[in-house]
């Protein structure tokens, strides 16, 4: 039967045999394009990496925006989070983003930097600072064209946070800039500029990653850690470096950044629901790091942390010792340019203070 069948089929017309095998073809095509697709939503991660520990207030933050984009993007779609660095420093994760291993992280300016130059406004200007009021308005003065920079080098910023004020933690007790110069500082191995000022100015910066921070303080490798106070709880570096000068050095400036790439590839309406979500992970990112700045101090404090206060006229000594640093700072670490103009937006908001 099948044999007649066949016979059969051979004496239609080449025309009508070849539109046969034709409109089969496009059928099959059409139905391996659908598997494609399903295959290729289902298929869909978002990978972002990130130095903040596990369970942490910006870890609860990350993977909130990463549920509203798993489910506006449906399909099967998944959302990583390699907290605690184990996707390596943050200059690694920049590479990794680059090359497509990693869709985004949430980075300070240490890995910001090294997408933007510019960004490092925020955060490397020394006891420039006096409130979290001017930092948040120097941020927004300059967000969109911050922003814009990043989109040109195929960066999108989704959320700006912070961190708290750096505090310095040390082994030995210090209240003046010259007490440090016998110490060994922890220095992020990816800024050689930081290093280089430090260096002409009697100090002994030791290049490491973030993750290295902890063995090197107990192994004595480093003696003084600048860091946030929750930073210095959560990784229990108080307990080799008990003492803590009580200044504001410098807030610990950061942002969600994800490629250019992994953003065209949501949909207008996806992109829209992590807009929000990722702005009011920002708001809730800084006013709750904020808060617990004064909460980790008053925890490690009960656990035998030692505070130590300056003067009125040591204050003075690091003030003078930061208004000293700015021209090495200018062009240098900050471009000239961001430089000035972080200088001009605080005039103008110390000024509208009445300060």
């Amino acid at each position: 039967m099948m044999f007649q069948l066949f016979r059969l089929r051979l004496r239609l017309p080449l025309r009508q045999l070849s539109r046969a095998w034709s409109g089969m073809l496009c059928l099959v095509l059409a139905l391996l394009a659908g598997q494609s697709g399903l295959a290729s939503a289902a298929d869909k991660q978002l990978r972002i990496a990130t130095l903040v520990p596990k369970n942490s207030l910006y870890h609860r933050q990350l993977m909130a925006i990463g549920e509203s984009w798993r489910v506006a993007q449906g399909g099967g779609a998944k959302y990583l989070v390699y907290p605690d660095g184990s996707q390596g420093g943050e200059a690694e994760m920049v590479r990794r983003m680059r090359i497509g291993q990693l869709q985004g992280a949430l980075m300070s300016v240490v890995g910001l930097r090294e997408i933007e130059p510019s960004v490092a406004a925020l955060q490397n200007m020394p006891l420039l600072f006096r409130s979290w009021d001017e930092l948040d308005y120097v941020r927004e003065k300059m967000r969109a064209g911050m922003e814009k920079k990043f989109l040109d080098k195929g960066f999108v910023v989704l959320a700006w946070g912070d961190a708290g004020w750096v505090r310095f933690f040390s082994k030995e007790a210090a209240l003046r800039p010259d007490d440090y110069k016998k110490m060994k500082f922890f220095a992020w191995g990816s800024e050689p500029d930081q290093q280089a000022i430090m260096k002409s100015l009697g100090y002994t910066p030791v290049p490491l990653e973030t993750t290295d921070i902890l063995p090197a303080i107990q192994t004595g490798m480093i003696t003084v850690v600048p860091s946030t106070p929750y930073f210095a709880l959560a990784t229990q570096i108080y307990n080799t470096a008990p003492h803590m000068l009580d200044i504001n050095w410098a807030p610990i400036v950061g942002a969600l950044v994800v490629s250019k790439k992994a953003w065209d590839d949501m949909s207008p309406e996806v992109q829209a629901t992590v807009r929000a979500t990722s702005d009011e992970a920002g708001v809730q990112i800084r006013a709750k790091a904020r808060q617990e700045v004064d909460d980790a101090v008053d925890a490690m404090k009960k656990r035998g942390l030692v505070v130590n206060r300056p003067s009125p006229e040591q204050l003075r000594e690091w003030q003078a010792f930061a208004a000293a640093l700015y021209p090495r700072i200018r062009g240098a670490m900050v471009p000239a340019d961001t430089f000035d103009e972080v200088f001009a937006h605080l005039k103008a908001y110390r000024a509208s203070k009445g300060q």
